[in-house]
Protein backbone atom coordinates (compact mmCIF):
# COMPACT_ATOMS: atom_id res chain seq x y z
CA UNK A 1 0.00 0.00 0.00
CA UNK A 2 1.29 3.44 -0.65
CA UNK A 3 0.49 6.35 1.57
CA UNK A 4 2.40 9.61 2.69
CA UNK A 5 5.79 9.26 4.14
CA UNK A 6 5.82 11.43 7.22
CA UNK A 7 8.52 10.64 9.05
CA UNK A 8 11.43 9.02 7.43
CA UNK A 9 12.68 5.27 9.27
CA UNK A 10 11.93 1.84 8.66
CA UNK A 11 9.74 -0.35 11.29
CA UNK A 12 9.08 -4.01 10.99
CA UNK A 13 6.54 -5.71 13.76
CA UNK A 14 3.45 -6.62 14.22
CA UNK A 15 -0.10 -4.61 13.69
CA UNK A 16 -1.92 -2.91 16.82
CA UNK A 17 -5.11 -1.69 15.91
CA UNK A 18 -6.62 1.12 17.04
CA UNK A 19 -10.00 0.87 16.88
CA UNK A 20 -12.77 4.09 16.76
CA UNK A 21 -14.72 3.96 19.91
CA UNK A 22 -18.47 4.15 19.20
CA UNK A 23 -20.21 7.63 20.81
CA UNK A 24 -23.73 7.77 20.65
CA UNK A 25 -25.16 10.70 21.65
CA UNK A 26 -28.54 10.97 23.49
CA UNK A 27 -30.27 13.88 20.71
CA UNK A 28 -33.41 13.60 23.47
CA UNK A 29 -34.43 17.00 24.57
CA UNK A 30 -34.14 17.71 28.31
CA UNK A 31 -35.41 19.21 31.26
CA UNK A 32 -33.14 19.71 33.72
CA UNK A 33 -30.85 22.53 31.86
CA UNK A 34 -28.77 23.14 35.53
CA UNK A 35 -27.91 19.32 35.66
CA UNK A 36 -26.46 19.17 31.94
CA UNK A 37 -23.85 22.52 32.93
CA UNK A 38 -22.85 20.56 35.68
CA UNK A 39 -22.10 17.19 33.85
CA UNK A 40 -20.30 19.93 31.34
CA UNK A 41 -18.53 21.54 34.05
CA UNK A 42 -16.83 18.40 35.13
CA UNK A 43 -15.52 17.11 31.90
CA UNK A 44 -14.11 20.44 31.20
CA UNK A 45 -12.30 19.67 34.60
CA UNK A 46 -11.29 16.77 33.87
CA UNK A 47 -9.91 17.17 30.57
CA UNK A 48 -8.09 19.89 31.68
CA UNK A 49 -6.18 17.49 34.17
CA UNK A 50 -5.94 14.88 31.46
CA UNK A 51 -4.50 17.51 29.32
CA UNK A 52 -1.98 18.35 31.80
CA UNK A 53 -0.66 14.97 32.57
CA UNK A 54 -0.53 14.40 29.03
CA UNK A 55 1.51 17.65 28.31
CA UNK A 56 3.71 16.78 31.23
CA UNK A 57 4.32 13.24 29.33
CA UNK A 58 5.17 15.51 26.07
CA UNK A 59 7.67 17.61 27.54
CA UNK A 60 9.54 14.00 29.02
CA UNK A 61 9.14 12.16 25.71
CA UNK A 62 9.24 15.12 23.41
CA UNK A 63 10.56 18.15 24.72
CA UNK A 64 9.21 21.79 25.73
CA UNK A 65 8.47 22.88 22.13
CA UNK A 66 6.20 20.06 21.06
CA UNK A 67 4.22 19.27 24.35
CA UNK A 68 3.56 23.66 23.15
CA UNK A 69 0.56 22.21 21.16
CA UNK A 70 -1.34 20.87 24.34
CA UNK A 71 -0.64 25.17 25.79
CA UNK A 72 -3.10 25.07 22.88
CA UNK A 73 -5.29 22.80 23.57
CA UNK A 74 -5.80 23.98 26.80
CA UNK A 75 -6.54 27.07 25.73
CA UNK A 76 -9.85 26.06 23.59
CA UNK A 77 -10.85 24.54 26.82
CA UNK A 78 -10.34 27.97 28.73
CA UNK A 79 -12.07 29.66 25.27
CA UNK A 80 -15.22 31.45 26.09
CA UNK A 81 -16.02 31.27 22.73
CA UNK A 82 -15.84 27.32 22.64
CA UNK A 83 -16.92 25.99 26.11
CA UNK A 84 -19.27 29.01 26.60
CA UNK A 85 -21.07 28.56 23.57
CA UNK A 86 -21.38 24.75 24.54
CA UNK A 87 -23.53 25.53 27.91
CA UNK A 88 -25.19 27.95 25.98
CA UNK A 89 -26.46 26.18 23.36
CA UNK A 90 -26.97 24.01 26.31
CA UNK A 91 -30.03 26.20 28.01
CA UNK A 92 -31.20 27.77 24.79
CA UNK A 93 -32.01 24.46 22.94
CA UNK A 94 -32.90 22.50 26.23
CA UNK A 95 -30.41 19.15 25.04
CA UNK A 96 -27.85 17.02 26.34
CA UNK A 97 -23.96 18.10 27.38
CA UNK A 98 -22.93 15.58 25.11
CA UNK A 99 -25.25 16.74 21.68
CA UNK A 100 -24.41 20.33 22.61
CA UNK A 101 -20.53 19.42 22.73
CA UNK A 102 -20.66 17.86 19.22
CA UNK A 103 -22.82 20.36 17.60
CA UNK A 104 -20.45 23.20 19.01
CA UNK A 105 -17.08 21.13 17.95
CA UNK A 106 -18.41 20.50 14.75
CA UNK A 107 -19.27 24.18 13.82
CA UNK A 108 -15.40 25.16 15.37
CA UNK A 109 -13.88 22.28 13.03
CA UNK A 110 -15.75 22.98 9.94
CA UNK A 111 -14.90 26.92 9.89
CA UNK A 112 -11.81 26.52 10.80
CA UNK A 113 -10.84 23.86 8.25
CA UNK A 114 -12.17 25.54 5.77
CA UNK A 115 -9.42 28.13 5.79
CA UNK A 116 -6.71 28.51 3.59
CA UNK A 117 -3.52 28.84 5.69
CA UNK A 118 -2.31 25.56 6.98
CA UNK A 119 -1.35 26.90 10.57
CA UNK A 120 -5.22 27.85 11.15
CA UNK A 121 -6.11 24.29 9.26
CA UNK A 122 -4.29 22.75 12.17
CA UNK A 123 -6.46 24.27 14.44
CA UNK A 124 -9.46 22.17 13.37
CA UNK A 125 -6.89 18.97 14.43
CA UNK A 126 -6.85 20.60 17.92
CA UNK A 127 -10.18 21.53 18.23
CA UNK A 128 -11.65 17.83 17.20
CA UNK A 129 -8.98 16.32 19.64
CA UNK A 130 -10.36 18.47 22.62
CA UNK A 131 -13.77 17.98 21.44
CA UNK A 132 -13.49 14.35 21.63
CA UNK A 133 -11.94 14.05 24.85
CA UNK A 134 -14.81 16.68 25.99
CA UNK A 135 -17.52 13.97 24.98
CA UNK A 136 -15.81 11.05 25.86
CA UNK A 137 -15.60 12.36 29.51
CA UNK A 138 -19.55 13.50 29.68
CA UNK A 139 -20.14 9.95 28.67
CA UNK A 140 -17.93 8.41 30.84
CA UNK A 141 -16.15 6.36 28.10
CA UNK A 142 -12.84 4.25 28.25
CA UNK A 143 -10.66 4.78 24.91
CA UNK A 144 -7.50 2.43 24.65
CA UNK A 145 -4.29 3.80 26.21
CA UNK A 146 -1.56 3.73 24.34
CA UNK A 147 1.14 3.97 27.01
CA UNK A 148 0.38 0.73 28.67
CA UNK A 149 1.34 -1.23 25.26
CA UNK A 150 4.00 -3.71 26.24
CA UNK A 151 5.33 -5.68 23.23
CA UNK A 152 6.39 -3.88 20.14
CA UNK A 153 4.33 -2.93 17.91
CA UNK A 154 3.06 -0.94 14.65
CA UNK A 155 -0.31 1.28 15.39
CA UNK A 156 -2.54 1.23 12.78
CA UNK A 157 -5.83 3.87 13.01
CA UNK A 158 -7.96 5.81 11.24
CA UNK A 159 -6.17 8.88 12.16
CA UNK A 160 -4.16 9.25 15.40
CA UNK A 161 -4.84 12.88 17.68
CA UNK A 162 -2.16 14.63 18.60
CA UNK A 163 -3.01 13.67 22.79
CA UNK A 164 -2.30 9.41 20.60
CA UNK A 165 0.64 10.31 19.71
CA UNK A 166 2.29 11.87 22.63
CA UNK A 167 0.54 8.79 25.00
CA UNK A 168 2.88 6.19 22.82
CA UNK A 169 5.22 4.56 24.37
CA UNK A 170 8.01 5.40 22.06
CA UNK A 171 10.17 2.46 23.66
CA UNK A 172 7.46 -0.14 22.36
CA UNK A 173 5.69 1.92 19.46
CA UNK A 174 7.88 1.49 16.34
CA UNK A 175 6.00 2.85 13.82
CA UNK A 176 2.34 4.12 12.96
CA UNK A 177 0.23 3.79 9.76
CA UNK A 178 -3.28 5.67 9.50
CA UNK A 179 -6.26 5.95 6.78
CA UNK A 180 -6.19 10.01 6.89
CA UNK A 181 -3.43 12.81 7.56
CA UNK A 182 -0.66 14.23 5.88
CA UNK A 183 3.07 16.35 5.96
CA UNK A 184 1.92 19.19 7.86
CA UNK A 185 -0.74 17.68 10.33
CA UNK A 186 0.99 17.55 14.12
CA UNK A 187 0.66 14.16 14.39
CA UNK A 188 3.61 13.74 12.12
CA UNK A 189 5.32 16.86 12.88
CA UNK A 190 5.22 14.65 16.49
CA UNK A 191 6.28 11.62 15.08
CA UNK A 192 9.48 13.03 13.41
CA UNK A 193 10.36 14.50 16.90
CA UNK A 194 10.14 10.94 18.37
CA UNK A 195 11.74 9.58 15.60
CA UNK A 196 9.35 6.93 15.00
CA UNK A 197 8.49 6.11 10.89
CA UNK A 198 5.16 7.13 10.32
CA UNK A 199 3.18 6.95 6.80
CA UNK A 200 -0.04 8.68 6.34
CA UNK A 201 -2.87 9.22 4.16
CA UNK A 202 -3.29 4.98 3.25
CA UNK A 203 -7.04 5.86 3.00
CA UNK A 204 -7.75 1.93 3.74
CA UNK A 205 -4.77 0.57 5.94
CA UNK A 206 -7.34 0.17 8.83
CA UNK A 207 -9.69 -2.13 6.90
CA UNK A 208 -6.47 -4.46 5.59
CA UNK A 209 -4.65 -5.16 8.10
CA UNK A 210 -5.64 -7.26 11.63
CA UNK A 211 -4.25 -7.42 14.72
CA UNK A 212 -0.91 -9.30 14.98
CA UNK A 213 -0.23 -9.00 11.36
CA UNK A 214 3.57 -8.49 10.33
CA UNK A 215 3.88 -4.99 9.18
CA UNK A 216 6.75 -3.24 6.84
CA UNK A 217 6.77 0.63 7.34
CA UNK A 218 9.05 2.49 4.56
CA UNK A 219 8.91 6.19 6.05
CA UNK A 220 11.35 7.20 3.34
CA UNK A 221 9.15 5.81 0.56
CA UNK A 222 5.27 5.61 1.57
CA UNK A 223 5.43 2.19 0.93
CA UNK A 224 3.36 -0.78 3.85
CA UNK A 225 3.89 -3.68 3.01
CA UNK A 226 1.29 -6.52 4.97
CA UNK A 227 2.64 -9.89 6.21
CA UNK A 228 5.25 -9.96 3.43
CA UNK A 229 7.17 -12.61 2.11
CA UNK A 230 10.30 -14.35 3.73
CA UNK A 231 12.58 -12.59 1.05
CA UNK A 232 11.01 -9.16 1.38
CA UNK A 233 11.22 -9.26 4.75
CA UNK A 234 14.75 -9.76 4.38
CA UNK A 235 15.42 -7.06 2.11
CA UNK A 236 13.73 -4.41 4.24
CA UNK A 237 15.55 -5.81 7.51
CA UNK A 238 18.99 -5.19 5.58
CA UNK A 239 17.63 -1.57 4.24
CA UNK A 240 16.73 -0.83 7.69
CA UNK A 241 20.16 -1.39 8.97
CA UNK A 242 21.26 0.83 6.74
CA UNK A 243 19.15 3.62 7.24
CA UNK A 244 20.45 3.24 11.13
CA UNK A 245 23.71 3.25 9.64
CA UNK A 246 22.92 6.41 7.59
CA UNK A 247 21.61 8.13 11.01
CA UNK A 248 24.22 7.40 12.75
CA UNK A 249 26.90 9.25 10.03
CA UNK A 250 25.14 12.44 10.45
CA UNK A 251 25.27 12.46 14.26
CA UNK A 252 28.48 12.57 13.92
CA UNK A 253 28.71 15.72 11.35
CA UNK A 254 26.83 18.05 14.26
CA UNK A 255 30.14 20.20 15.35
CA UNK A 256 31.53 20.00 11.48
CA UNK A 257 30.92 23.36 9.23
CA UNK A 258 28.84 22.66 6.30
CA UNK A 259 31.95 22.65 3.79
CA UNK A 260 32.62 21.75 0.21
CA UNK A 261 35.67 19.10 -0.31
CA UNK A 262 37.54 21.81 -1.80
CA UNK A 263 36.66 24.34 1.34
CA UNK A 264 34.08 26.08 0.31
CA UNK A 265 31.63 27.33 3.37
CA UNK A 266 28.03 27.86 3.93
CA UNK A 267 25.57 28.69 6.54
CA UNK A 268 22.99 25.45 7.38
CA UNK A 269 20.14 27.40 9.58
CA UNK A 270 17.25 26.79 11.29
CA UNK A 271 13.36 28.01 10.29
CA UNK A 272 11.81 28.66 14.13
CA UNK A 273 8.74 30.10 15.36
CA UNK A 274 8.95 30.46 18.79
CA UNK A 275 11.80 30.82 20.52
CA UNK A 276 11.31 26.98 22.23
CA UNK A 277 12.66 25.76 18.78
CA UNK A 278 16.08 26.63 19.15
CA UNK A 279 16.70 24.07 21.09
CA UNK A 280 16.50 21.53 17.90
CA UNK A 281 17.95 24.03 16.11
CA UNK A 282 20.92 23.82 18.21
CA UNK A 283 20.90 19.79 18.77
CA UNK A 284 21.20 19.15 14.95
CA UNK A 285 24.76 21.26 14.77
CA UNK A 286 22.50 24.62 13.12
CA UNK A 287 24.37 28.22 12.96
CA UNK A 288 21.32 30.27 13.14
CA UNK A 289 18.53 30.92 12.59
CA UNK A 290 17.36 31.98 8.98
CA UNK A 291 14.01 32.90 9.78
CA UNK A 292 12.12 33.72 13.13
CA UNK A 293 8.27 33.79 12.31
CA UNK A 294 7.02 36.03 14.52
CA UNK A 295 3.52 36.13 14.05
CA UNK A 296 2.90 32.93 16.02
CA UNK A 297 3.50 35.72 18.73
CA UNK A 298 0.24 37.43 17.70
CA UNK A 299 -1.66 34.28 16.63
CA UNK A 300 -1.52 32.82 20.07
CA UNK A 301 -2.77 35.45 22.21
CA UNK A 302 -5.87 37.07 22.30
CA UNK A 303 -4.66 40.76 22.53
CA UNK A 304 -1.98 42.55 20.40
CA UNK A 305 1.14 41.17 22.34
CA UNK A 306 2.81 44.61 23.70
CA UNK A 307 6.74 45.82 23.11
CA UNK A 308 7.58 44.44 26.01
CA UNK A 309 6.37 41.12 25.30
CA UNK A 310 7.84 40.98 21.77
CA UNK A 311 11.13 41.80 23.49
CA UNK A 312 11.55 39.21 26.06
CA UNK A 313 10.65 36.44 23.15
CA UNK A 314 13.25 37.95 20.55
CA UNK A 315 15.99 38.34 23.42
CA UNK A 316 15.32 34.70 24.68
CA UNK A 317 16.53 33.35 21.63
CA UNK A 318 18.99 36.23 21.04
CA UNK A 319 20.69 34.61 24.07
CA UNK A 320 19.92 31.41 23.34
CA UNK A 321 21.54 31.24 20.11
CA UNK A 322 24.88 32.60 21.76
CA UNK A 323 25.91 35.27 19.44
CA UNK A 324 24.74 33.27 16.30
CA UNK A 325 23.09 35.33 13.67
CA UNK A 326 18.76 35.30 13.94
CA UNK A 327 17.09 36.37 11.02
CA UNK A 328 13.93 38.01 12.51
CA UNK A 329 10.83 38.14 10.21
CA UNK A 330 8.25 41.03 10.74
CA UNK A 331 4.75 40.30 11.05
CA UNK A 332 3.36 38.46 7.99
CA UNK A 333 0.18 38.53 8.76
CA UNK A 334 -3.68 39.59 7.24
CA UNK A 335 -5.51 38.27 4.87
CA UNK A 336 -6.28 34.43 5.53
CA UNK A 337 -4.60 35.00 8.52
CA UNK A 338 -6.78 36.63 10.80
CA UNK A 339 -6.05 37.93 14.23
CA UNK A 340 -9.36 38.62 16.73
CA UNK A 341 -8.14 42.30 18.27
CA UNK A 342 -7.31 43.11 14.51
CA UNK A 343 -10.81 43.73 11.92
CA UNK A 344 -9.59 42.92 8.77
CA UNK A 345 -11.41 43.10 5.81
CA UNK A 346 -13.18 40.35 3.87
CA UNK A 347 -11.02 40.26 0.51
CA UNK A 348 -11.52 37.82 -2.24
CA UNK A 349 -7.90 37.10 -2.82
CA UNK A 350 -6.14 37.97 0.66
CA UNK A 351 -3.29 35.16 -0.85
CA UNK A 352 -2.70 38.80 -2.92
CA UNK A 353 -4.21 41.23 -0.58
CA UNK A 354 -3.33 43.28 2.69
CA UNK A 355 -1.07 41.32 4.05
CA UNK A 356 2.53 41.00 5.65
CA UNK A 357 4.07 44.38 5.54
CA UNK A 358 1.49 45.78 3.63
CA UNK A 359 -0.31 45.84 6.57
CA UNK A 360 2.52 47.00 8.70
CA UNK A 361 2.22 49.88 6.23
CA UNK A 362 -1.49 50.54 7.51
CA UNK A 363 -0.82 49.73 10.69
CA UNK A 364 2.06 51.81 11.37
CA UNK A 365 1.89 51.87 15.46
CA UNK A 366 1.69 47.82 15.50
CA UNK A 367 4.50 47.85 13.21
CA UNK A 368 6.33 50.14 15.30
CA UNK A 369 5.77 48.36 18.04
CA UNK A 370 7.24 45.82 17.09
CA UNK A 371 10.34 47.16 15.41
CA UNK A 372 10.89 48.96 18.64
CA UNK A 373 11.21 45.38 20.32
CA UNK A 374 13.53 43.69 17.71
CA UNK A 375 16.11 46.65 18.17
CA UNK A 376 15.83 46.68 21.47
CA UNK A 377 16.61 42.90 21.63
CA UNK A 378 19.36 43.43 19.17
CA UNK A 379 21.25 44.18 21.95
CA UNK A 380 21.78 40.67 23.01
CA UNK A 381 23.06 39.44 20.62
CA UNK A 382 23.41 39.13 16.76
CA UNK A 383 19.53 40.10 15.20
CA UNK A 384 18.74 40.73 11.61
CA UNK A 385 15.04 42.29 10.48
CA UNK A 386 13.56 41.15 7.36
CA UNK A 387 10.62 42.57 5.78
CA UNK A 388 8.55 39.77 3.91
CA UNK A 389 6.07 40.02 0.79
CA UNK A 390 8.16 42.95 -0.72
CA UNK A 391 7.24 43.45 -4.68
CA UNK A 392 9.54 46.79 -5.38
CA UNK A 393 11.92 49.07 -3.97
CA UNK A 394 9.43 51.52 -2.63
CA UNK A 395 8.60 49.21 -0.52
CA UNK A 396 11.95 48.29 0.54
CA UNK A 397 12.18 52.33 1.18
CA UNK A 398 9.02 52.72 2.94
CA UNK A 399 9.91 50.25 5.56
CA UNK A 400 13.53 51.44 6.18
CA UNK A 401 12.33 54.91 6.90
CA UNK A 402 9.66 54.05 9.78
CA UNK A 403 12.58 51.68 11.41
CA UNK A 404 15.13 54.85 11.28
CA UNK A 405 11.77 56.26 13.31
CA UNK A 406 12.25 54.02 15.86
CA UNK A 407 15.77 54.09 16.49
CA UNK A 408 15.57 57.87 16.45
CA UNK A 409 13.17 57.20 19.27
CA UNK A 410 15.45 55.00 21.34
CA UNK A 411 18.03 57.27 20.86
CA UNK A 412 16.29 60.03 22.34
CA UNK A 413 15.19 57.52 25.45
CA UNK A 414 18.59 56.50 25.67
CA UNK A 415 17.94 52.94 24.74
CA UNK A 416 20.58 50.56 23.63
CA UNK A 417 20.39 48.25 20.27
CA UNK A 418 22.83 47.33 18.04
CA UNK A 419 23.60 50.53 15.47
CA UNK A 420 25.45 47.92 12.73
CA UNK A 421 21.91 46.00 12.58
CA UNK A 422 21.81 44.51 8.65
CA UNK A 423 18.48 44.72 6.92
CA UNK A 424 17.14 42.58 4.19
CA UNK A 425 14.07 41.38 2.50
CA UNK A 426 11.90 38.17 1.94
CA UNK A 427 12.33 37.41 -2.08
CA UNK A 428 9.03 35.60 -2.80
CA UNK A 429 7.27 37.65 -5.08
CA UNK A 430 8.57 37.40 -9.03
CA UNK A 431 8.50 41.28 -9.42
CA UNK A 432 10.77 41.61 -6.58
CA UNK A 433 13.30 38.45 -8.06
CA UNK A 434 13.37 39.90 -11.36
CA UNK A 435 14.63 43.66 -9.85
CA UNK A 436 16.93 42.25 -7.34
CA UNK A 437 19.78 43.98 -8.72
CA UNK A 438 17.62 47.06 -8.16
CA UNK A 439 16.55 46.21 -4.46
CA UNK A 440 20.27 45.00 -3.71
CA UNK A 441 21.65 48.30 -3.41
CA UNK A 442 18.93 48.91 -0.31
CA UNK A 443 19.64 46.00 1.82
CA UNK A 444 22.60 43.72 3.62
CA UNK A 445 20.54 40.23 2.03
CA UNK A 446 17.71 38.60 0.49
CA UNK A 447 16.42 35.33 1.65
CA UNK A 448 14.19 33.77 -0.62
CA UNK A 449 11.11 32.27 0.19
CA UNK A 450 10.31 29.57 -2.28
CA UNK A 451 6.66 28.59 -1.31
CA UNK A 452 5.01 31.62 -2.15
CA UNK A 453 7.34 32.55 -4.97
CA UNK A 454 6.52 29.24 -7.02
CA UNK A 455 3.02 29.26 -5.66
CA UNK A 456 3.33 33.73 -7.47
CA UNK A 457 5.56 32.74 -10.14
CA UNK A 458 3.90 29.68 -11.62
CA UNK A 459 0.34 30.46 -10.51
CA UNK A 460 -0.59 27.81 -8.47
CA UNK A 461 -2.56 27.09 -5.09
CA UNK A 462 -0.49 23.72 -3.75
CA UNK A 463 -3.03 22.80 -1.64
CA UNK A 464 -5.57 22.99 -4.45
CA UNK A 465 -5.68 19.13 -5.52
CA UNK A 466 -6.36 20.06 -9.27
CA UNK A 467 -3.49 21.96 -9.27
CA UNK A 468 -0.89 20.93 -6.89
CA UNK A 469 0.79 18.58 -9.61
CA UNK A 470 1.81 22.42 -11.21
CA UNK A 471 3.78 23.13 -8.20
CA UNK A 472 7.10 22.62 -8.73
CA UNK A 473 9.89 24.10 -7.10
CA UNK A 474 12.24 22.70 -10.15
CA UNK A 475 10.36 24.28 -12.58
CA UNK A 476 13.21 26.33 -14.98
CA UNK A 477 11.55 29.56 -14.16
CA UNK A 478 12.02 29.22 -10.77
CA UNK A 479 15.52 28.21 -10.96
CA UNK A 480 16.61 30.89 -13.01
CA UNK A 481 14.74 33.34 -10.51
CA UNK A 482 16.82 31.87 -7.57
CA UNK A 483 19.64 32.31 -9.28
CA UNK A 484 18.79 35.92 -10.35
CA UNK A 485 18.52 37.13 -6.73
CA UNK A 486 22.16 35.22 -5.73
CA UNK A 487 24.07 36.93 -9.03
CA UNK A 488 22.30 40.56 -7.61
CA UNK A 489 23.39 40.23 -3.97
CA UNK A 490 27.04 38.91 -5.42
CA UNK A 491 27.68 42.31 -7.16
CA UNK A 492 27.92 43.93 -3.57
CA UNK A 493 30.73 42.83 -1.07
CA UNK A 494 29.07 41.72 2.38
CA UNK A 495 25.78 40.72 0.86
CA UNK A 496 24.35 37.83 1.11
CA UNK A 497 21.26 35.31 -0.36
CA UNK A 498 19.34 32.90 1.86
CA UNK A 499 16.41 30.23 1.43
CA UNK A 500 14.19 29.85 4.03
CA UNK A 501 11.63 28.00 1.77
CA UNK A 502 10.68 24.31 1.98
CA UNK A 503 13.47 23.59 -1.20
CA UNK A 504 16.28 24.85 1.28
CA UNK A 505 15.89 21.65 3.40
CA UNK A 506 14.98 19.45 -0.03
CA UNK A 507 18.19 17.06 -0.33
CA UNK A 508 17.69 16.65 -4.04
CA UNK A 509 18.03 20.57 -4.30
CA UNK A 510 20.67 21.23 -2.33
CA UNK A 511 23.84 20.68 -5.31
CA UNK A 512 21.81 22.68 -7.31
CA UNK A 513 21.53 25.74 -4.58
CA UNK A 514 24.85 25.31 -3.43
CA UNK A 515 26.65 25.25 -7.44
CA UNK A 516 24.48 28.26 -7.85
CA UNK A 517 25.64 30.43 -4.79
CA UNK A 518 23.12 30.33 -2.38
CA UNK A 519 24.98 31.25 0.94
CA UNK A 520 22.67 30.63 3.62
CA UNK A 521 20.32 27.73 3.49
CA UNK A 522 17.34 28.13 6.24
CA UNK A 523 15.59 24.55 6.75
CA UNK A 524 13.42 22.43 9.21
CA UNK A 525 15.94 22.03 12.35
CA UNK A 526 15.68 18.32 11.74
CA UNK A 527 17.03 18.61 7.96
CA UNK A 528 20.29 20.56 8.24
CA UNK A 529 22.23 17.20 8.96
CA UNK A 530 21.30 15.49 6.06
CA UNK A 531 22.21 18.87 3.75
CA UNK A 532 25.64 19.41 5.50
CA UNK A 533 26.18 15.70 4.49
CA UNK A 534 25.21 16.36 1.49
CA UNK A 535 27.48 19.27 0.83
CA UNK A 536 30.25 17.85 2.76
CA UNK A 537 30.35 15.36 0.18
CA UNK A 538 31.18 17.32 -3.26
CA UNK A 539 33.52 20.04 -4.38
CA UNK A 540 32.18 23.33 -5.07
CA UNK A 541 32.90 23.22 -8.80
CA UNK A 542 31.03 19.60 -8.71
CA UNK A 543 27.77 21.45 -7.31
CA UNK A 544 28.69 24.10 -9.97
CA UNK A 545 28.45 21.75 -13.13
CA UNK A 546 25.10 20.40 -11.77
CA UNK A 547 23.16 23.75 -11.48
CA UNK A 548 24.17 24.98 -14.66
CA UNK A 549 23.05 21.61 -16.05
CA UNK A 550 19.94 22.19 -14.59
CA UNK A 551 19.39 25.62 -15.58
CA UNK A 552 20.04 24.79 -19.39
CA UNK A 553 17.02 22.11 -18.87
CA UNK A 554 13.52 22.21 -19.99
CA UNK A 555 11.28 20.69 -17.67
CA UNK A 556 11.27 20.19 -13.49
CA UNK A 557 11.52 16.28 -14.74
CA UNK A 558 13.96 16.29 -16.08
CA UNK A 559 16.09 18.82 -13.65
CA UNK A 560 14.97 15.87 -10.93
CA UNK A 561 16.48 13.39 -12.78
CA UNK A 562 19.49 14.41 -13.85
CA UNK A 563 20.19 15.52 -9.95
CA UNK A 564 19.48 11.93 -8.66
CA UNK A 565 21.68 10.49 -11.61
CA UNK A 566 24.35 12.65 -10.44
CA UNK A 567 23.89 12.03 -6.68
CA UNK A 568 24.06 8.17 -7.46
CA UNK A 569 27.56 9.26 -9.84
CA UNK A 570 29.12 10.74 -6.44
CA UNK A 571 27.30 7.77 -4.07
CA UNK A 572 25.73 10.36 -2.16
CA UNK A 573 22.70 8.61 -0.30
CA UNK A 574 19.39 10.96 0.46
CA UNK A 575 16.52 10.14 2.80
Amino acid sequence: MKGIGASPGIAISKAFILKDVVIEINTAKIENVHDECARLKDAIDNARLQINNIKQKAIEELGEEEAKIFDAHLMILDDPEYTGQIEQVINSEKITAENAANQVTEQFVMIFGMMEDEYMKERAADIKDVGSRLIRNILGVQTQNLSEISEDVIIIAKDLTPSDTAQMNKQRVKGFATDIGGRTSHTAIMARSLEIPAILGLKNITSSANDGDIIIVDGMTGEVIINPEEEVLKSYQDKKAEYEKFRKELEELKELPAETKDGHVVELVGNIGTPKDIEGVTRNGGQGVGLYRTEFLYMDSDEMPSEEKQFKAYKEVLEGMKGMPIIIRTLDIGGDKKLPYLQLEEEMNPFLGLRAVRLCFVEKDLFKTQLRAILRASAFGKALIMFPMISNVDEVRQAKVILDECRKELDAENIAYDKDLKVGVMVEIPSAAVCADIIAKEVDFFSIGTNDLCQYTLAVDRMNENVSYLYQPFNPAILRLVHNVIKASHQHEGKFTGMCGEMAGEPLAALILLGLGLDEFSMSASSIPQIKKIIRSVTLKEAQEIAQKALELATADEVMAMVTEELKKLNITII
